[in-house]
């Protein structure tokens, strides 16, 4: 628009000097051929008066052709505007022909990157300062609803201050010490609640990101001082274990040691017992094959075959004692004979007698 207006200008200016060159008079006076003075009338500038207003017509047409095309660069979005009012299209990046008097806007819709450093406070008033990174990208689309709304200055307008209350919001809701331990999730919360926000405004969230927290010397001694008594406690609480592992580990080896040697005194005393059983079945056996041939040889013995081998075992010397009144029992001395007779030193006396 600006070009046309000054293309108009120019062809304006360029009439009103050619104008001027061409009414300009200028007298002089000067002697005739009969020596009077006369003033001559003259128009020195009707000669070039053509000039200016050739000019003044080029710099129109070339204003006028330069205010009917536009070149919009890449990664950006042609806002169009008919004397300020915002037209409902845009045009995408690279070369356009538009009606001189449509204004045009470039926006950049590439994805940006926005770092901001605030200070908040966590839910235990703990002071955290905290450099939060957001990358975001205005709607291509609805562009010039933006520009409608907001402007050129969105970032200024919208964006940082959407970003300075969803992170205060979000940090408000831990306590300073589960901040250090929940920074993706705190992260991920922040991007949700900042991505509703600039979407009312046709401007995208791409990620984010919370990069430090920095808290206060007193609590970060605080927070060291915890770390160090539960990594002792830990440490005490391992030791702990082991011994009690250890002494588990005792115990359970002097129980098997102790079922050892009582399944092995009981296999011994069931062996034991096998072997005095199978000793008493073995005795009892002996004396059962004993008496069997005790009885078959009682059996099988006679008087008169015992008198035999008495006889045939004798030494031919009388005993010094016999029973029984039968000559042959009273010589060998067999026992069961009737009547008992006992010799002294008398007997072989008696005998001779």
């Amino acid at each position: 628009m600006a070009k046309l207006v000054f293309g108009i200008v120019a062809l304006i200016l360029g009439l009103i000097l050619g104008a001027v060159m061409k009414t300009h008079k200028k007298e002089v006076r000067e002697k005739d051929s009969t020596g009077t003075r006369v003033t001559v009338t003259s128009f020195p500038g009707k000669k070039y008066a053509w000039a200016p207003v050739v000019l003044g017509a080029v710099i129109c047409v070339i204003c006028m052709a330069l205010s009917c095309t536009v070149s919009i660069a890449t990664g950006h979005t042609g806002i169009v505007t008919t004397f300020g009012r915002v037209e409902d299209y845009t045009l995408d990046s690279g070369f356009h022909v538009k009606a001189p008097w449509h204004e045009i806007v470039q926006m950049d819709n590439r994805v940006q990157k926005a770092t901001v450093n605030l200070a908040c406070f966590s839910s235990d008033i703990q002071e955290v300062k905290t450099v939060y990174t957001v990358n975001y990208q205005i709607n291509k689309a609805n562009a010039q609803e933006l520009y409608r709304t907001v402007g050129v200055n969105y970032y200024e307008t919208v964006v940082e201050p959407n970003i300075m209350q969803s992170v205060k919001n979000v940090m408000a809701q831990y306590t300073a010490e589960n901040l250090v331990g929940a920074r993706d999730e705190l992260a991920g919360k922040i991007e949700s609640n900042l991505a509703a926000d600039l979407e009312r405004y046709n401007i995208e969230m791409v990620s984010s990101a919370v990069e430090d927290m920095d808290f206060t010397d007193e609590f970060t001694n605080a927070v060291e001082a915890k770390q160090v008594a539960q990594q002792n406690k830990l440490r005490a609480q391992t030791e702990q274990e082991q011994k009690t592992m250890e002494a588990r580990e005792a115990a359970n080896r002097a129980k098997i040691d102790a079922d050892a040697a009582a399944e092995v005194a009981k296999i011994a005393a069931q062996a034991d017992l096998e072997v005095t059983k199978i000793q008493a079945d073995a005795a009892e056996y002996a004396g059962q094959k004993e008496a069997a041939k005790n009885k078959a040889i009682a059996e099988w013995l006679t008087p008169e075959l015992i008198n035999y081998y008495y006889i045939q075992q004798w030494n031919g010397k009388l005993p010094e004692s016999y029973v029984g009144s039968d000559s042959v029992s009273a010589i060998v001395g067999i026992p069961g004979a009737s009547g008992t007779q006992n010799n002294d030193r008398n007997a072989p006396e008696t005998e001779n007698n």
